[in-house]
């Protein structure tokens, strides 16, 4: 079976990825723990260019069009409503696979709790609206 999947809704949780990241380290959300707690040199950071945001794009397309296949997956499975699938498959996607690696890397890498509880929880919230634009944008037909 291959996925059907709403590549416009893709795109806008790809987005969205990016709007989520731009609030959430946003020096007075949480850019400056952030950076304090993973030493992050700001001038370091701006020498780097355009590349970590290039580079997020094209991750967040991976991410986005996964969750949209897997969510495809889920609701053909078991049936319900297209949104509850995205947001239950992101939900669980997350914890079984992102939230884990975190922890378990984090933990070898010596990283400060607060630093893998704030990645952690970025990466929640942005999974989650991913969901929330796939689960209302189902592909066609669904």
């Amino acid at each position: 079976m291959v996925p059907e999947i709403n590549y416009w809704a893709v795109l806008v949780a790809t987005a969205s990825t990016m709007l989520v990241g731009s609030v959430w380290y946003t020096p007075r959300v949480f850019g400056k723990a952030w950076m304090r707690l993973a030493r992050v040199d700001p001038e370091k950071a701006a020498a780097a260019g355009p590349w970590p945001i290039v580079i997020t794009v094209i991750v967040s397309f991976v991410s986005a069009w996964v969750l949209a296949g897997a969510t495809y997956i889920a609701w053909t499975f078991y049936e319900g409503a297209f949104l509850s699938s995205a947001l239950v498959t992101a939900l669980a996607l997350w914890a079984g696979f992102t939230a884990a690696r975190f922890v378990t890397h984090d933990a070898f890498e010596g990283r400060p709790p607060a630093l893998t509880t704030l990645n952690a929880a970025h990466e929640l919230v942005t999974v989650l609206v991913m969901a929330v634009v796939l689960g209302l944008w189902p592909p066609t037909g669904v």
